[in-house]
Parts: structure tokens; C-alpha cells; sequence
């Protein structure tokens, strides 16, 4: 009897041995971001057309824990935010000029976005309904989106696409629910970011 009762308690110790919480930390996974091999491209629509650019991402990193997408951030540099789809230098000059000025995005007092990741609730296949935080001229509003998250041994890739109400972060330029009278020279109070991110994980890469 007394045999029993060791046997039982080295039983509990190695249950709680191999339960011990912090096993738990080891499941989360912390991958960087690269910024050569990421991007965040803008698309803005107005009565008479649309306009599209970049904004290159310049830091961030995507977590996971066991394997699921937990949460991560991104920081834009809108200082470099760039116009793609004007081929005439001075118009393509004059936009992405007026963009980065205090009718938009006021680079000079506010040249850094960021989007942080709070909650993601995965949907199948790689799939997630993701909220975050999205700061905007040092405002921050709750957003949420679609995205998709793989993994190959060391290297994740992601894409989303956030609908951004720009009205809600005081970029109010044109916008028909704030002036009268625009005609033809209204823009859409909504603009899309399409991210496309690649990160790694050096020690991931390093146990292979």
C-alpha cells in the first residue's frame, strides 16, 4: 500500500511537471517583420476617378500562439507615402504633395501610422476577422478587417485589406458630409489599405 501511494504521488508530480503553465509561452511565436519585402498600398476614390500609391512599412511584427494568429503591429512611414498610378511628373508632384500636408495626413507633425492588432478570431484555412487599433495624426479608432496568415518553417507571410472612414481621423478635405456644394470635386470619405507583409523568425531558422 504504502508502494502505491509513492507511485501515485511521483504520478501527480510528473503530471504537473509536464501541465506546468509556463508551457504555455513556449506555443507563442514573435515574428519580425521585413520591410524590404512588405508594403501598404492606398487606393482613395473621388467622383471623377481614384488614385493609388505606397506607403512603406518600416517596422512591425506578427505574433502567434499555438500556431494561430494572437496579435502584432505595423508602423507606416507616411513622410515616404508615394502616388503609383500618375505617369505626369508635376500632377503626380503636386498630389503627393498635398497629400502629405495638413489637408491629409500632416507628415511634418504626424509622419508615423500604426496599426495594432488586438483580437483575431480565426474563420478556416488561414483565414481571420481581425480587430485592431489604427492611429491616424495621432488619432486612434478601432478597426476591423479580413486577413490571411501562413507560415513556412521560419518565414510567415499576411494580407489584409482595412477600410479606413478617414473623417474619423480630422481628414476631412472634400468630404460631402462636412461641405456643401462639392459637385464633382467630392472624395469618398473611405480609402482601402491593402497589406502585404513578410516576416521571420531568426530562431526558428537557427533550430532547423
Amino acid at each position: 500500500m504504502k508502494n502505491t501511494f509513492v507511485l501515485l504521488g511521483l504520478a501527480a508530480l510528473s503530471f504537473v511537471s509536464f501541465t506546468n503553465p509556463g508551457d504555455k509561452k513556449v506555443k507563442e511565436t514573435t515574428y519580425k517583420v521585413d520591410p524590404q519585402q512588405s508594403k501598404l498600398v492606398w487606393n482613395a476614390k473621388k467622383v471623377t476617378g481614384e488614385h493609388a500609391g505606397l506607403a512603406p512599412v518600416s517596422s512591425g511584427s506578427v505574433v502567434l500562439d499555438g500556431g494561430r494568429l494572437k496579435g502584432g503591429s505595423i508602423d507606416v512611414n507616411l513622410k515616404a507615402l508615394t502616388v503609383t498610378d500618375l505617369t505626369d511628373p508635376d500632377y503626380n508632384a503636386k498630389l503627393t504633395t498635398h497629400l502629405k500636408s495638413d489637408d491629409f495626413f500632416s507628415v511634418e507633425k504626424h509622419p508615423t501610422a500604426k496599426l495594432v492588432i488586438t483580437s483575431a478570431s480565426p474563420s478556416g484555412d488561414g483565414n481571420y476577422d481581425v480587430v485592431g487599433k489604427l492611429t491616424i495624426k495621432g488619432i486612434t479608432n478601432e478597426v476591423k478587417f479580413p486577413a490571411l496568415v501562413r507560415t513556412d518553417k521560419d518565414k510567415l507571410t499576411a494580407t489584409a485589406k482595412v477600410t479606413v472612414d478617414r473623417t474619423k481621423y480630422d481628414i476631412k478635405f472634400r468630404s460631402k458630409n462636412f461641405f456643401e456644394n462639392l459637385g464633382d470635386k467630392a472624395i469618398d470619405d473611405n480609402f482601402t489599405l491593402d497589406v502585404s507583409l513578410v516576416a521571420t523568425n531568426p530562431e526558428l531558422k537557427a533550430s532547423r
